[in-house]
């Protein structure tokens, strides 16, 4: 066996080396292959572009090797020379969307829309054949180009680059990557610049496709590398190939270089076209008027790349650009925690109940005592008076979890009070639905974030999710199963024969709004509440009915939408949320095509996560405090929106987590990594974003640890995803040994569930999640202890997780009276191994492997 081995590589070894002989101007191995010819003018273009499929070599697409070089004798103008402003049939943004009008603007001037400077289109007109690379060079009347082509030998399907620009005036440069190979739209499959769009059919429409993301856009724009998430612009054909480009780590800019914010600075361009509107992904450095891009004459400017040429798919190709390029397994194994989740929670249980740090509000309104948290974000008629309830779920859970009577007595009953009377239940058109997100308490009124407007997914969210959360809990409670049909009727007659529904209607006149867009949203998933909680088979065929017109319009298409009125709906973490519906309603229906369909979503949500800058350990500063680069690192955080029209474009991605579970799940279903990897990244070690004082973790990357700021409700829905991530990794771990129900996803942020309304299985004995704080206390804050308890058997289950890729080693102390008054214990087994445990010192030895679990059952006297 090991001689033929042998033989075969030899082979192989003779057989490229006889290709380079016969073609010396060529580059090939066992997986690609390009060559050169010359032209009638004597240039050198690219006559071959071939990948190996199946065994067989196959054209990658049109063969080119064209360069192209942007120059202008002066810096190009930051205003606008294009006007967009009827494509949708008005003044677009409209006035009212003050961010995205600013964004919008800086997004249709020349650079970005790649018709500044002169143009210099060419092929080199020299080339030198040396060992393993090729050297080809041309003089322009600007400048010299020189670049150098050689196979990377770890990565076979990697061609890299590194070229060299040597201005012969002074002026503004641009080089971009040679257009390799260029796609016909008949051949193409799927494109993508992650972080701003993907998708499988050319959009007419260019506020759509640019602003939105649905479809691709017809002109070849050049994109910000701030909310590009992977580094590789790419287009798959309908062969199955897959040609992406990706630039040499440290090309772009690093959102914190040293000691400031410089998230907005723009040192590289990503565009899935060349200049001249051809399917080709492009890099453009520098970019023209931007960062070292004003040369003098012969200060000369270098920069490298790789094509990478696979026979595999687009999400094939992000793995690749994320995992062998940008080393993000390598950044996910820095990742340190110095308070553990569990620990966290306990700490924003004590800011929650104290009404001065959660800035809880009691108001009178239609009779009632409602409770909410102060909003102090941006609302239409706010004059600083907005209230507003984030996660029911969570709130409940945890009232249940600590069996806390502060929040049994003080804080649910107006909390729910508040969602009982934010339900329209008048006569009419909107009847069933909500009056508004907000409560303002001098209008004595509910409004919503952004206008007289009334969403059919705002419905769902604010009347079927969190009553739906509160029934799980609730289950008999004849009033909110009333109010939840009320919902449910409502959106049952506002969904349309093919199933969709409108993204929202005008307050005023009561018609449809926002017709320009699709409510490609989870919004058929308040039906599927309906249906589990009412059991009526008419609310599970509409929910289907739904589902299938979104993998129509929605998945298949890569198209998707957000749920932030203000940000005028851009894609946001609507796109994760997707994904769970569509696993949700597997659960319910076992049909394969939901599945399917979510996890299409979840791969296409990765492109929502940041890959880029690597990780590292070099100090940076932040606020005069010394922070290693891992700590503040954008690296497995997803942003609130992208895209050119996202909060991500100035303010850098998100703390709140709401994915990570719906990822581990996704993991454990498909056995795709990255899933883990970038789950495990969002969650852990990331103190430097919370607050010391509260546990609270900022929301903006860009706050860094400035806590919940004007958001205190967040810390209900940092309490439930980080109660869903941990559940979900036990769920993992334990392989499904240790398993809790899950509820209904969370209004807006993303797909994380509920959990604790119903006892779960610990190792085959029924359990029901607690919190008692103090219970235990481990010597290493990378370890998370997650308690359940058997109250028949008077056991408690010590569920331990080592959140670190490394093994972890160390102590945990019990204290039975925190578990309650008296109690003393029994007995502490290992539940793997049913070895007993000394209960003397009650201490308790684990050592446990990275990203491991070991569960113990104490048994109380």
């Amino acid at each position: 066996m090991k001689i033929s081995l042998i033989l075969f590589s030899l082979c192989l070894f003779f057989e490229q080396a006889a290709a380079q002989r016969t073609n010396p101007s060529s580059l090939m191995n066992d997986r690609v292959h390009v060559k050169w010819v010359t032209t009638k003018e004597k240039d050198w273009k690219l006559g071959t572009v071939q990948i190996k499929k199946n065994n067989k070599w196959i054209d990658l697409a049109v063969a080119s090797g064209e360069y192209t070089l942007l120059y202008s004798e002066t810096k190009p103008s930051a205003e606008p020379k294009e006007s967009f402003e009827n494509i949708t049939g008005g003044k677009f943004p409209e006035e009212a969307y003050h961010y995205q009008q600013l964004q919008w603007k800086e997004s249709i001037t020349e650079v970005p829309l790649n018709t500044a400077g002169k143009a210099y289109h060419f092929f080199p007109s020299s080339i030198l054949i040396k060992e393993n690379e090729i050297e080809l060079k041309k003089e322009t009347e600007v400048a010299t180009i020189i670049s150098i082509w050689k196979l990377d030998p770890d990565f076979p399907t990697d061609i890299k680059v590194t070229m060299t620009l040597i201005p012969k005036v002074k002026g503004f440069f641009s080089l971009a990557t040679p257009t390799l190979a260029s796609v016909p739209l008949d051949k193409m499959a799927w494109v993508s610049v992650p972080g701003y769009f993907q998708g499988n059919f050319m959009q007419k429409n260019f506020a759509l496709s640019y602003a939105y993301g649905h479809g691709i856009p017809d002109r070849p724009v050049v994109y910000r590398e701030r909310c590009a998430t992977t580094l590789s612009p790419l287009v798959s054909t309908k062969s199955g190939a897959t040609l992406s480009v990706i630039p040499e780590p440290g090309l772009a800019r690093d959102p914190w270089a040293k000691d400031k914010f410089t998230q907005i600075d723009w040192h590289l361009g990503l565009s899935h076209m060349n200049r001249k509107g051809q399917l080709s992904p492009t890099l453009y450095y520098p970019v023209l008027g931007e960062d070292k891009s004003e040369r003098n004459p012969g200060q000369q400017i270098s920069y490298s790349f790789r094509y990478s040429l696979t026979d595999g798919d687009w999400f094939e190709t992000i793995n690749h650009a994320a995992y062998d390029i940008y080393k993000f397994k390598e950044t996910l194994a820095l990742r340190q925690s110095k308070q553990a989740l569990t620990d966290r929670i306990e700490k924003m249980h004590h800011y929650l109940t104290d009404p001065k740090t959660s800035l809880w509000n009691i108001e009178e309104y239609k009779g009632k005592q409602i409770g909410a948290q102060s909003y102090l974000g941006g609302v239409v008629g706010s004059q600083k008076d907005a209230m507003k309830n984030a996660d029911y779920g969570a709130m409940w859970m945890l009232a249940t979890a600590t069996g806390d009577p502060e929040l049994k007595e003080r804080v649910l009953p107006p909390a729910k009070n508040f969602k009982l009377v934010q339900q329209d239940t008048d006569n009419g058109f909107f009847k069933g639905a909500i009056e508004g997100q907000y409560y303002l308490a001098k209008s004595k009124k509910f409004v919503e974030e952004w206008g007289e407007v009334v969403e059919p997914i705002a419905l769902t969210y604010y009347v079927m999710l969190d009553m739906g959360n509160m029934l799980l809990f609730e289950p008999n409670n004849a009033e909110l199963k009333e109010r939840l049909k009320l919902g449910a009727e409502k959106l049952l007659s506002w969904q349309k024969p093919d199933g969709s529904f409108a993204v929202a209607y005008d307050r005023t006149n009561e018609r449809e709004i926002f017709k320009d867009l699709q409510d490609v949203r989870p919004t058929f998933y308040g039906l599927m509440v309906a249906y589990r909680s009412l059991k009526d088979q008419k609310y599970l065929k509409a929910a289907q009915k739904g589902a299938d017109w979104i993998i129509r319009n929605s998945v298949e298409k890569g198209s998707f939408l957000g749920v932030c009125g203000d940000a005028r709906y851009a894609p946001d973490f609507a796109t994760g949320q997707s994904a769970q519906a569509f696993l949700d309603l597997y659960d319910l229906t076992k049909d394969k095509r939901y599945q399917e369909a979510a996890i299409t979503c979840a791969r296409i949500y990765t492109a929502s996560v940041y890959t880029h800058p690597i990780a590292s350990t070099e100090i940076k500063t932040v606020k005069d405090v010394p922070l290693q680069d891992w700590q503040i690192s954008q690296t497995g955080l997803s942003f609130e929106h992208g895209g050119i029209f996202g909060s991500a474009t100035r303010l850098g991605p998100i703390q709140l987590a709401s994915h990570a579970g719906m990822f581990i799940r996704m993991f454990k279903l498909t056995g795709d990594q990255i899933f883990a990897d970038m789950a495990r990244s969002a969650a852990i070690g990331r103190d430097a974003f919370v607050d010391r004082k509260t546990s609270v973790a900022s929301y903006y990357w860009q706050a860094m640890n400035r806590g919940a700021g004007p958001y205190p409700h967040h810390a209900w829905w940092q309490i439930g995803w980080i109660t869903d991530y941990l559940m979900s990794e036990v769920d993992l771990r334990s392989n499904g040994k240790i398993s809790f129900p899950r509820g209904f996803v969370t209004p807006k942020v993303g797909p994380h569930q509920t959990y604790g309304f119903a006892p779960g299985k610990v190792h085959g004995k029924a359990a029901n999640l607690v919190i008692r704080e103090a219970f235990t206390e481990s010597d290493q804050p990378v370890i998370d202890c997650i308690l359940a308890e058997n109250t028949q058997n008077k056991e408690a289950y010590i569920i331990v997780l080592n959140n670190r890729a490394q093994p972890t080693a160390g102590k945990i102390l019990i204290n039975p009276e925190k578990w309650a008054a008296g109690k003393k214990i029994r007995s502490i087994i290992k539940t793997a191994s049913n070895q007993a445990i000394p209960t003397a010192d009650k201490m308790i030895s684990y050592e446990i492997a990275g990203f491991g679990i070991e569960t113990f059952t104490v048994s109380f006297e």
